[in-house]
C-alpha cells in the first residue's frame, strides 16, 4: 500500500480536543486523514456524511476528555462504540488493521477491552484501568520514553530497540493498574510493553519522570497481535523539533521524535 493510499479514521466525540494535531500528523507522513465523528459511523447523521469504518486503513482515538471523562476517563466513549460498532472494530482488528490511541484515546482502548487483551480481540468487561495519577494531580510536562519493544508492535518498525524519545506528557489519570497479580509480567512474557518512561540519562524512571506512578514505568502498550496501540504521552505534539521545548538547543534535524511513531505504521502497511 502506497502512502497515499492510506485513509486514517481519526474518531470523535463531545470533549475530544486533540483531534486536529492527531490528523494532521497522519497527513504529515503522508496518509489521508479524516477527522470522523461517531455519529458518522453509526448512521445518526445526513447520508452524504456518513461513514463506514471498513472503509479506512487505519482508526486513530486521539487525546482529550471524551464525554467529560464521567464515570471513567473514556469509559463513556469506549461504551457508545461497543454498544453501535463493537463487532465492527472487532473485524478491523482482526484483519490486522492498525488501531491507536494517545492519552484519552488509551484510555478508551482499555475500556473497551481492545488493551491489554490477553486472550481475546476485544474482552467483554475491561481487566484493567487508567486511575489517577499518584502525584493527585494533571502533570504536563515532557517526558523520557525508551521503545522496550522487542519488535512485535507495529508502531516502533522505525524506532531502533532501546531507543530514547522525548514525547510529552499531558493527563490526569494515567496510572495503568489491574486486579491480576501477574499483569505486568503477562506484558513483558507477550512484549506487549511498547514503551517506557525512563529519565533522561536512561535510568529508572522517578516522579517527575514517571509523571503518573505507573507500575514498571510503563506508559505505553499494544495488544498480542501488534496492531493496536495505546500510549499516554502525545507523539503527535512533537512531529517537528520546533514543539520539544529544548528546540533551540543541539539539534541537528528538523523532524521530532514522535514522527517516527507514524513512519512505523505507515511502513507496516506497505506489505498489503
Amino acid at each position: 500500500m502506497k502512502p497515499e493510499d492510506v485513509r486514517v479514521c481519526v474518531i470523535r466525540i463531545e470533549g475530544t480536543n486533540c483531534e486536529d494535531e492527531m490528523a494532521n500528523a497522519w497527513n504529515m507522513v503522508g496518509a489521508k486523514a479524516e477527522k470522523v465523528h461517531l455519529k458518522q459511523l453509526i448512521g445518526q447523521a445526513p447520508d452524504d456524511m456518513r461513514r463506514s469504518l471498513e472503509d479506512y486503513d487505519v482508526l486513530a482515538f486521539p487525546g482529550g476528555f471524551s464525554a467529560g471523562d464521567y464515570v471513567r476517563a473514556g469509559a463513556i466513549f469506549a461504551a457508545r462504540i461497543k454498544a453501535a460498532i463493537g463487532s465492527d472494530v472487532k473485524k478491523f482488528v482482526e484483519a490486522d488493521k492498525p488501531v491507536i490511541g494517545v492519552c484519552n484515546g488509551f484510555q478508551i482502548l482499555v475500556e473497551m477491552g481492545l488493551l491489554p487483551a490477553f486472550d481475546e480481540t476485544m474482552r467483554a468487561e475491561p481487566n484493567a484501568a487508567l486511575y489517577n495519577n499518584v502525584s493527585g494531580r494533571f502533570e504536563c510536562r515532557p517526558t523520557i520514553l525508551r521503545n522496550d519493544n522487542r519488535g512485535k508492535c507495529a508502531f516502533t518498525k522505525c524506532i531502533p530497540e532501546k531507543k530514547m524519545l522525548m514525547i510529552p506528557s499531558a493527563h490526569g489519570e494515567g496510572n495503568l493498574m489491574s486486579m491480576d497479580p501477574d499483569f505486568v509480567q503477562k506484558l513483558e512474557d507477550n512484549d506487549q510493553i511498547v514503551f517506557r518512561y525512563v529519565c533522561p540519562d536512561g535510568a529508572d524512571a522517578e516522579y517527575p519522570w514517571n509523571p503518573n506512578g505507573s507500575p514498571s514505568d510503563i506508559a505505553g502498550i499494544c495488544n498480542p497481535a501488534g496492531n493496536v496501540m495505546g500510549m499516554m504521552p502525545h507523539p503527535e505534539r512533537v512531529m517537528t523539533r520546533f514543539t520539544h521545548p529544548d528546540w533551540t538547543r543541539g539539534y541537528d534535524t528538523e523532524e521530532g521524535d514522535g514522527r517516527c511513531v507514524f513512519e512505523s505504521v505507515m511502513k507496516h502497511l506497505e506489505k498489503f
